[in-house]
C-alpha cells in the first residue's frame, strides 16, 4: 500500500489522467444509457404521458412481482423480440430490470434501435418496493 502512496504521490500528472479519463469513460458510457428517472417521476411518465414500461428482468423474478401493465421482455431475448415494441416508438419506454444496472445496456438497444425516448428506472424493482409501489404477481 505504501509503494501505491509512494508511486501517485511521485506521478500525480499520471495518475490525474488516469483517474481524468476513468471519469470520461463512465460518464460518456453513461450518457449512451440515456436518463434515469426516479419511481416517483416513473409514476407520474405512466400517468401523464402514458409510458411503456419494459420489464427486461428475467422470467422468474418477473413473475415474483411486476409494475402493472409492463411488457415483460428478458434481456436476453431483446434482441429477437425488438418488433413486439415497435408499436411504441413514439412513447416514453421505461427499461426496468433490478437493481437498475442492466438497464443501461438494453436502453443502448433501444435507442440503436430509433426508440425516440428511453429512460432508465433508477434502482429498478428494488427501488419500487423499497417505496412501497403497487406490484402485480
Amino acid at each position: 500500500m505504501e509503494q501505491v502512496l509512494d508511486f501517485a504521490t511521485n506521478n500525480f500528472m499520471l495518475v490525474a489522467a488516469w483517474a481524468l479519463t476513468l471519469a470520461m469513460l463512465l460518464w460518456t458510457e453513461q450518457m449512451k444509457a440515456g436518463k434515469s428517472v426516479g419511481t416517483h417521476e416513473a409514476t407520474r411518465m405512466i400517468n401523464k404521458e402514458n409510458a411503456v414500461i419494459l420489464d427486461i428482468r428475467p422470467k422468474k423474478e418477473f413473475v415474483t412481482g411486476h409494475i402493472t401493465n409492463a411488457v415483460h421482455i428478458p434481456v436476453t431475448e431483446l434482441d429477437n423480440r425488438m418488433t413486439e415494441l415497435e408499436k411504441h416508438k413514439q412513447k416514453p419506454v421505461i427499461v426496468v430490470c433490478n437493481l437498475g444496472q442492466t438497464a443501461g445496456s438494453a436502453s443502448k438497444k433501444l435507442k440503436a434501435a430509433g426508440f425516440e425516448n428511453v429512460i432508465r428506472l433508477s434502482g429498478g424493482m428494488t427501488e419500487w418496493r423499497a417505496q412501497s409501489l403497487p406490484v402485480i404477481k
